[in-house]
């Protein structure tokens, strides 16, 4: 027998290790269908594909329940006012069981989906976040800042990030849910900029009070951070909009006003600290300053003289801790006492806590982590959406470089935490718009949208939408009350797929190694022109993965699909015109192309693949990337059956 010829081009290289992590859903809610669909199912999909490719004991994929921050006890003391009865870690617990149950149902895999709050990943999360805050601080990069706080004089509490909503005060920015020193988009501002700012609690306009926390010296990486974010541009398959996004914060500091108030700027202007001036449009004018200091300084005279303006995005102090009881301890220093980290930096490094936590359970030291996370043959690859690019862009690349001491690289040595890899998915909308619990049309959580499709339909449709580069509509025709009764639902496309193509020729082959050819896999070369196509589909599929270009990935499997039909098709029809020698050919090429679609569609719809192999006899050496060469038969199970007992017909992907 030959060998079997090897691609002529050569593949692309992967880490030896990978991690990969997924966004932190919040633990006040179940799953929507934006959890799943815009992170999860594309994060679950690459690590079983790294799985196959580099081996699953080189991969770990790890998330969790982000268990602290302000909307989750906001969520609870609101449900509480209206009859819930269970404490606050009782109602994280709830929702956290309930992910964990969501993501099975979709054949999401993580090697962990741990709790940053909750049994033993909590405890070891709350170790590394102290472990981390005092290495910046020895480091030099942390610094106490006093700033303005909201208050509610009625209730005489200071209120947390959630408790105040008002407008973004970001030039551009059109939300109107805007929080404390964050809108809904993602936005970072200091507190006093929120535009109309009113307290959830009393229904009245806050007070602003002095309060001093820890920050990270967020400004002083920015020479660094523009370092980064050109490597990561360099990177095979780069998603430039999240690139464009994140430059966007390295510009000065600015301040926009608008025209119609021109006449008081100018009169006040010689107050100003040391600024540049700009005539950019007909309805605003731009001030740019050379630090942040000055800039506020500016918004404090332009404030008390009553003139509007909105700042432009640029590098801030990113803050670490407040005051909110529920969150992880910030070790106490220079008499701050009774703070707690704020809950967006700590998730940034859960991932750690949770990769920690997961080899602990294997029996690993405590510091195995940094075999994965500070050594580069390993690679961190981070899936989020476009919302949160600020702070797994310049916030965690600045918190990761400053572990590396007081002076920091954008190329850490071995042993130091390794820059992750961002893979930034644009927005997943729905119905043509952002979705919005408070819409007309109540967008669908996860679990609702399992009563319409099979997780195959799902998984195969979200992956299909190629978000990496553009905003794409979901558009479920169940959810749709515009589309027309007798119109196709966009949703069951890629499920038709399945259905009707590879489900069918699944079976035309089965029965006839079945019928014809005693349960027993035939032995045999494919066809030189075969060989070529195949060898053209796995260094397309490989390719695409590489690139984070899922879409592409799925296209290429679904091509190589059809060729397996029709060509299947064509045997059949033609069948008795084919001599013995023709017919078993016919076979050889089939099943070898059938083998080779459940590799590519392995990661896609993994459990309807599982359950093939198993039908074919096939051992899970079927799905490992360094034995694709070699023959099928080598890859059969020690008890090896084909199709025996198999008993009626089933749709695998339904």
């Amino acid at each position: 027998m030959s060998e079997y010829r090897r691609p002529p081009k050569t593949r692309p290289t992967f880490p030896k290790r990978a991690v990969i992590t997924g966004g932190m859903p919040y633990g006040n809610k179940s799953l929507h269908f934006g959890h799943i669909g815009g992170v999860f199912i594309h994060a679950d999909v690459f690590t079983r594909f790294m799985r196959d490719r580099i081996g699953s004991e080189n991969v770990i994929f790890v998330s969790g329940t982000d268990c602290y921050g302000s909307p989750i006890v906001e969520h609870h003391r609101k449900i509480s006012t209206e009859g819930y009865q269970k404490s606050l870690v009782d109602f994280v617990t709830e929702n956290h069981n309930h992910q964990v149950e969501t993501l099975a149902k979709y054949q999401v895999s993580p090697n962990l989906f741990a709790a940053s709050g909750l049994g033993r990943a909590g405890e070891i999360h709350t170790k590394i976040s102290q472990e981390i805050f005092e290495t910046l601080l020895k480091n030099g990069h942390l610094e106490k800042l006093e700033t303005r706080q909201f208050y509610d004089s009625t209730h005489k509490v200071y209120l947390n990030g959630r408790q105040v909503i008002g407008r973004c005060p970001i030039d551009g920015c059109r939300s109107e849910k805007a929080y404390a020193d964050e809108c809904d988009l993602g936005h970072q501002y200091q507190p006093h900029e929120l535009i109309n700012p009113v307290s959830t609690l009393s229904q009245t306009t806050p007070e602003m009070r002095n309060i001093v926390n820890w920050y990270l010296d967020l400004p002083k990486f920015l020479g660094t951070l523009q370092e980064w974010i050109e490597q990561a541009n360099a990177l095979p398959g780069s998603r430039r909009p999240a690139i464009a996004s994140i430059r966007e914060f390295f510009g000065p500091p600015v301040i926009h006003t608008v025209k119609k108030q021109i006449d008081a700027l100018e009169a006040i202007r010689t107050s100003l600290p040391p600024h540049g001036f700009e005539d950019n449009s007909k309805k605003s004018v731009t001030l740019k300053f050379s630090t942040l200091e000055d800039r506020e300084k500016a918004c404090d005279i332009l404030s008390a003289n009553g003139i509007q303006y909105r700042t432009g995005k640029t590098l801030v102090p990113f803050r670490l801790s407040g005051n909110i009881d529920w969150g992880v301890p910030v070790p106490v220093h220079d008499e701050l006492d009774n703070l707690t980290f704020w809950v967006w930096p700590e998730s940034l490094w859960a991932p750690i806590s949770f990769t920690a936590t997961y080899l602990e359970s294997l029996g690993k030291g405590q510091d195995s982590w940094k075999d994965w996370w500070c050594s580069p043959d390993a690679q961190v690859y981070q899936f989020i959406g476009e919302d949160n690019v600020y702070f797994y862009g310049p916030a965690e690349m600045a918190l990761f470089m400053g572990m590396q001491g007081s002076k920091f690289s954008a190329h850490p040595e071995a042993g130091q935490l390794q820059l992750p890899e961002l893979i930034v998915n644009r927005h997943l909308l729905f119905l043509n718009t952002k979705a919005s619990s408070s819409g007309k049309i109540k967008p669908p959580m996860a679990d609702e949208l399992l009563e319409h499709y099979s997780p195959a339909q799902l998984r195969s449709h979200f992956i299909s939408l190629g978000l990496g580069s553009k905003n794409i509509s979901f558009q479920p025709k169940p959810y749709n009350p515009k589309a027309p009764e007798n119109a196709p639902d966009p949703v069951e496309k890629e499920g038709k797929l399945l259905t009707n193509i590879f489900n069918r020729v699944i079976w035309k082959i089965v029965e006839t190694l079945h019928t014809d050819y005693n349960s027993q896999l035939p032995v045999g070369l494919p066809s030189k022109d075969l060989q070529t196509i195949t060898d053209e589909a796995i260094m397309d599929y490989e390719i695409a993965m590489h690139t984070k270009q899922f879409h592409r990935a799925l296209k290429t499997a679904d091509g190589y699909l059809r060729t397996l039909n029709k060509k299947w098709s064509a045997t059949l029809r033609n069948q008795s015109d084919l001599s013995e020698e023709e017919r078993t050919q016919a076979l050889v090429d089939a099943v070898h192309m059938l083998r080779f679609s459940l590799l590519l569609m392995h990661p896609i719809t993994p459990k309807a693949c599982d359950r093939i192999r198993v039908i074919l006899g096939l051992s899970h050496q079927l799905w490992n990337w360094d034995r694709i060469h070699d023959p099928i038969e080598t890859l059969k199970m020690d008890t090896y059956s084909v199709v025996a007992n198999i008993g009626k017909e089933e749709n695998f992907f339904e």
